[in-house]
């Protein structure tokens, strides 16, 4: 699967959760981790506030 990050602790990861690929959002502060929601699409990632430009892919998983 994969997984990219963006500034301030903002994880995205492809998961699969009830046989359907999704992208979890998740927030990374202090050492403890937030999840802000699931996407069906890329498109759904801007109601979390991921813009995509800031996103860097990150090879360890």
């Amino acid at each position: 699967m994969g997984r990219w990050r963006g500034p301030g602790g903002l994880v995205v990861e492809v998961i699969i959760l009830d046989d359907r690929p999704l992208l979890r959002v998740c927030h990374h502060v202090n050492g403890r981790t937030y999840l802000r929601g699931y996407c069906a699409t890329v498109a759904e990632l801007r109601e979390h506030g991921v813009d995509l430009a800031e996103l860097v892919e990150d090879g360890a998983l």
